[in-house]
């Protein structure tokens, strides 16, 4: 059984929190963990995504985007999220390498 870092589960746990659209299941792949080993973690943790509040909050702006800045705004989430999968995915590595070395 493999053991991981509580700073690795809580930045798994927080980035299920952040991406609402993605399954435990996908997040899990790309930590390279599985899906119930993530699933507890995050029940540990009692996280839950704020679905119903994102939903109501009113938009940044009043003026529906065009086309471009929609997609330019859907990359820059999608930028953020990689970012933190990368951030997760060097501190795994780091302590792996760590306790192998």
């Amino acid at each position: 059984m493999k053991h991981y870092p509580p700073e690795f589960k809580a930045d798994a746990v927080a980035l299920y929190e952040s991406r609402p659209e993605a399954t435990i299941k996908q997040i899990a792949a790309d930590l390279g963990v599985n899906p119930e080993t993530l699933r507890n973690w995050i029940r540990d943790a009692g996280a839950s995504r704020p679905r119903a509040r994102r939903a109501a909050e009113p938009p940044a702006v009043p003026v529906a985007p065009s086309a471009l800045e929609a997609e330019v705004a859907a990359l820059r989430r999608e930028n953020a999220e990689l970012k933190k999968e990368r951030e997760i995915l060097r501190k795994a590595a780091r302590y792996f390498a760590a306790e192998t070395g």
